[in-house]
């Protein structure tokens, strides 16, 4: 409950740049601070304490932080009031108890996104990627407003913990209508073409925060519906989903194989993660929500750093297009060394994180369906495989003869990529520990 107080705090603190930082570093030190509440000191009927709610909001402020530390040339107090607002509503969407409370900030979040978007964003077309993402997310989530509400009024109460206790079985149609608005936010491949498109025309902090946290919102609301409603193990409607899913995702690593715009091709393969992340939460099984969960906040990190690793090289490069990107190794050695030690993490090369979430979702998909085990596999390999094309193409190679004169790596772009990297430090001692623990 602290963190929320602090997240009211420092929506109003937008005057400096300065306040706004420490701001964010107080919310996230309070917040791993409620990671390990027990039911007894974390029971109340208005706030939501548990070590996922507290792990999302960790992840909120501090990529609300790193979205502020990448840009530095960008400090009017619009700007500032975004992603302050953002950050607050995320804080507290992850930190409801109340299902009705969690769908509004759940929804209140797109209002700050879309003001990055169409505010800050670099071309004319930043006004349709605005309209793709609202028309997407909000349509989806219109219908999930009425079904909620029914269940509120049959079960007597909006607490999520109380809906819990309350079992009742629904149809095919109302589950589909409860995961289709989280599907979309996640998003599912084929409710995904509004990503690409808001990843392209958002400016850095956007694009960060997008792929960073609020595709997490999407896996976070799956979970807590999860809890609310009574799911059939083995109905139609999660196996189609998770089908679609699975089979989604591998066409979306196919499509990162053809991209040409380094940050398409990396909102694509966020497309690809996600669809991990719905096939091991859609099942509700231990292993899956646990592959899920370290899924999604080893993606977090990751693809917020690859998006900085874009930006800060079309800094230098001034260009996007990946064939025009190449030779970077011989220019900027740093910035090749980022890259190859991101890209091995976002392929899930060992010992990343990354690896544990995507081994711990085999088992639950080999129970369920066994035909879905060989399209897991043909993921991971061609993960690597676009992977390892995102790095050589861009980091081999002679510069290419059009490329004008670039500064070296600065300060705030070393402290940011550095910072994206010591969670996973952190992360993996924590993994390692453990798991040591539980073998002896």
């Amino acid at each position: 409950m602290l963190s929320l107080v602090f997240s009211l705090i420092f929506t109003c603190m937008i005057s400096s740049w300065g306040g706004v930082c420490l701001s964010l570093v107080l919310v996230s030190l309070l917040s791993v601070l409620t990671m390990n509440q027990h039911f007894s000191s974390g029971m109340n009927m208005m706030f939501y304490n548990s070590n996922v709610s507290g792990l999302m909001v960790f992840l909120s402020v501090i990529l609300c932080f790193l979205g502020i530390l990448s840009t530095p040339n960008e400090k009017s107090q619009e700007y500032m009031l975004c992603i302050s607002l953002l950050g607050g509503f995320l804080v507290l969407a992850f930190s409801m108890s109340n299902i009705i409370m969690f769908y509004i900030f759940f929804e209140c979040s797109l209002i700050p996104t879309l003001m990055l978007i169409i505010g800050w964003g670099y071309q004319p077309e930043r006004l349709q990627a605005g309209t793709y993402m609202m028309l997407y997310t909000v349509g989806a989530s219109l219908p999930l407003l009425v079904v909620l509400s029914w269940r509120c009024y049959d079960g007597s109460s909006m607490s999520i913990m109380m809906l819990s206790m309350y079992k009742n079985f629904f149809s095919g149609s109302v589950l589909f209508l409860v995961y289709g608005a989280f599907l979309v936010k996640l998003p599912m491949y084929s409710t995904h073409l509004w990503l690409p498109k808001a990843h392209v025309e958002a400016p850095l902090a956007g694009s960060m925060i997008l792929a960073g946290i609020l595709l997490k919102l999407g896996g976070f609301g799956l979970m807590q519906v999860n809890k609310c409603f009574s799911l059939v193990m083995f109905s139609k409607v999660p196996i189609f989903l998770i089908s679609v899913g699975m089979w989604g995702g591998l066409l979306a690593v196919f499509m990162c194989m053809r991209q040409v715009d380094v940050k398409a091709l990396v909102a694509y393969s966020s497309v690809g993660h996600m669809g991990i992340v719905a096939a091991g939460i859609l099942p509700d099984r231990s292993w899956g929500v646990s592959s899920a969960m370290i899924t999604m906040v080893a993606h977090g990190f990751s693809s917020s750093a690859l998006f900085c690793l874009a930006y800060f090289t079309y800094e230098k490069i001034h260009s996007r297009n990946i064939p025009y990107m190449k030779g970077v190794l011989q220019l900027y050695p740093i910035l090749s060394l980022w890259w190859f030690i991101f890209c091995c993490i976002n392929m899930a090369a060992p010992p990343s994180i990354n690896l544990i979430g995507e081994l711990m979702i085999v088992p639950s998909l080999l129970v369920s369906f066994m035909s879905l085990g060989l399209t897991m596999g043909l993921m991971v390999f061609f993960s690597a495989a676009y992977n390892m094309y995102l790095y050589t193409s861009v980091n081999h190679g002679s510069p290419s003869g059009y490329l004008t004169s670039g500064s070296c790596m600065r300060s705030y772009e070393k402290m940011s990529i550095l910072m994206h990297f010591v969670p996973f430090l952190i992360l993996f001692k924590s993994s390692v520990f453990m798991s040591l623990m539980v073998f002896y």
